[in-house]
């Protein structure tokens, strides 16, 4: 199955209109031709099955066929609070992959050692949604906009909060504290770590300091194993 995405289809609709840069990429790189079945999600847990009417490279026009509800395969909410890295590269990797593993929310937060502070979202999201169309998801994670780490600690949150952070300090591991179908928000900080005082303030919002093993990660590797972490101990719990 070939998975597009946009936002604006839904169950109303009878008929479908694609973007000028859609239908191009539809007739004239795939050259699909009227009568061909094409597959859409509105990253709303919803799949439609559509059939080209009109094979216009400025104006793609599908009848809609069917639509179906496409729950998404897990049943808690993983946030991954993120610093941006210095080489963005290395950000859009780990979206990339935390969205084909299986994530939920991704909040990018500024810390005191971030290199790092100004992010193009609309590239961000792009990522996102062309890795949730690639693993064949019908559920897009929502990306939030960039936050200082004070501010974004100082909201309340549901679940099991944790920290991961290389300070030679007291620290449980990931795995051993992840609790299957439980709601879990994990911060990540940036290539200088988190600041002491930082990882002080997390602390007192009653985050728990975690290790993911035993080596030095890097930011996005560490954010990479974090959401593997509580998608393993969900699937064999």
């Amino acid at each position: 199955m070939q998975l597009f995405y946009n936002k604006d289809i839904s169950k109303n609709d009878t008929q479908f209109t694609f973007d000028k840069t859609e239908s191009r990429h539809i007739v004239k790189v795939l050259r699909k031709k009227d009568g061909e079945l094409l597959y859409i999600t509105n990253g709303k847990n919803e799949l439609f099955t559509v059939k080209i009417i009109l094979a216009n490279d400025k104006r793609c026009l599908v009848e809609i066929l069917n639509s179906e509800t496409k729950l998404k395969s897990w049943n808690y909410h993983l946030h991954i609070a993120i610093a941006p890295t210095k080489n963005n590269d290395r950000l859009e990797w780990f979206l990339e992959k935390a969205t084909e593993i299986g994530i939920d929310e991704i909040t990018p937060i500024i810390c005191s050692n971030s290199e790092r502070t100004v992010l193009k979202t609309d590239r961000l999201e792009k990522i996102v949604q062309s890795a949730m169309k690639q693993s064949l998801k019908f559920t897009l994670p929502k990306l939030n906009e960039p936050i200082k780490f004070v501010e974004f600690i100082n909201q309340n949150f549901k679940g099991d909060l944790f920290i991961a952070h290389c300070e030679e300090l007291y620290k449980k591991s990931l795995a051993k504290e992840v609790k299957p179908n439980t709601n879990v928000l994990v911060l990540i900080g940036p290539e200088g770590d988190f600041s002491p005082q930082e990882i002080e303030k997390a602390l007192a919002k009653k985050f728990i300091p975690v290790t993911l093993g035993e080596s030095r990660l890097r930011t996005e590797t560490a954010g990479v194993v974090a959401t593997q972490t509580v998608t393993l101990i969900n699937e064999i719990n």
